[in-house]
């Protein structure tokens, strides 16, 4: 009887609890749309679709052609909207009135200092500060450290193979290159270390926020951790060694993303970004640029191992083509 009426209770609770919900004022002017079950919302849903063939494209489209292009929903236990389109992208992009906040749980891993959660004078400082270490001028620089990557990597991870498996290649490619451009990192087992717990951070992107132990989410955080302890660590001897640069806030000629950073600063002289800023985007800078040209590079060269007249296009009068790496040979994604 005791079981019974603790049982009775709980029900009487649950249910003034959610009529008491449904009589508080709910917004006007919300897109069409379910917010789903507490929490979970449709994280589930989008987590299976993008392990698929398609990367979850087809589940968006789903969800246009039942709602329209905007739409609510819930994704890692925050209330979102999904704008699709040439016009939302503009809107999103470009409207002075609307501003974007990443998922708490993407904060936590990246940190909260960083350009995706920057609003006003405080982004236009940011985004000033990055696009000066991609100025023209500066991008001329690393093209001689980029090439030599790719001929290292060629060379231990291609030549002389008669398969070999192209995506994970090119995103340890990717890494190696990134990680040299924005920190300054040689090859070693610093930067070995630093490929690791990347990618636990990347896998905790998408997972669900869950910070229990042995979960991805979990995982992520202390890979985070461990990421952002090196970054503040090259930051510190970064700031140690540098040079002053010359001319107000031009970085120096010969520099990393952090050194760049590091030596801007305003008309006061003071600097423009704090350590923390520069070590949460430096993070994003590795993660925003990684997936991108890694997938990228795969397709193009699935592409050349599928057309031999666009092979030998390229490589005509430029390029010998060894017989110990041919890219027909090395498909095998």
């Amino acid at each position: 009887m005791d079981y019974l009426a603790i049982v009775v209770a709980l029900v009487v609770a649950i249910a003034i609890h959610l009529l008491s919900r449904a009589k508080k004022r709910r917004p006007a002017n919300l897109p069409p749309g379910s917010l789903g079950l507490p929490v979970i919302g449709q994280s589930l849903g989008l987590l299976r679709a993008m392990r698929g063939a398609d990367g979850g494209n087809r589940w968006v489209q789903d969800r246009i052609d039942r709602y329209g292009p905007v739409s609510k929903l819930s994704l890692f236990g925050t209330p979102t909207v999904l704008l699709a389109g040439p016009a939302a992208n503009k809107f999103l992009f470009f409207s002075s009135a609307l501003s974007t906040r990443q998922p708490r749980s993407v904060q936590r891993i990246l940190g909260e200092n960083s350009i995706l959660d920057l609003h006003g004078a405080d982004h236009r400082r940011v985004r000033g500060a990055l696009l000066e270490f991609l100025r023209p001028d500066m991008l001329k620089m690393y093209v001689g450290g980029i090439d030599a990557e790719v001929r290292r990597h060629v060379e231990e991870n291609w030549a002389g193979r008669g398969t070999v498996t192209v995506l994970p290649l090119m995103k340890r490619l990717t890494f190696d290159i990134i990680s040299a451009l924005l920190f300054g990192l040689e090859r070693g087992a610093v930067r070995d270390a630093l490929a690791g717990d990347f990618a636990h951070m990347m896998e905790g992107m998408w997972a669900i926020p869950v910070n229990l132990p042995f979960t991805a989410f979990s995982r992520s955080l202390k890979a985070s951790g461990r990421a952002r302890r090196v970054l503040a660590g090259i930051t510190q001897e970064k700031k140690a060694s540098r040079c002053q640069p010359e001319h107000g806030n031009k970085a120096p000629r010969s520099s990393d993303l952090i050194t760049c950073l590091l030596g801007l600063t305003d008309g006061h002289g003071e600097r423009l970004l704090s350590d923390e800023e520069i070590v949460d985007n430096a993070m994003v800078a590795l993660i925003a640029g990684h997936d991108t040209s890694s997938i990228l590079m795969t397709f193009m060269v699935r592409h050349l191992a599928n057309d031999d007249a666009t092979l030998a296009a390229m490589v005509q009068g430029k390029w010998t083509v060894n017989q110990s790496f041919q890219p027909a040979m090395a498909m095998n994604s």
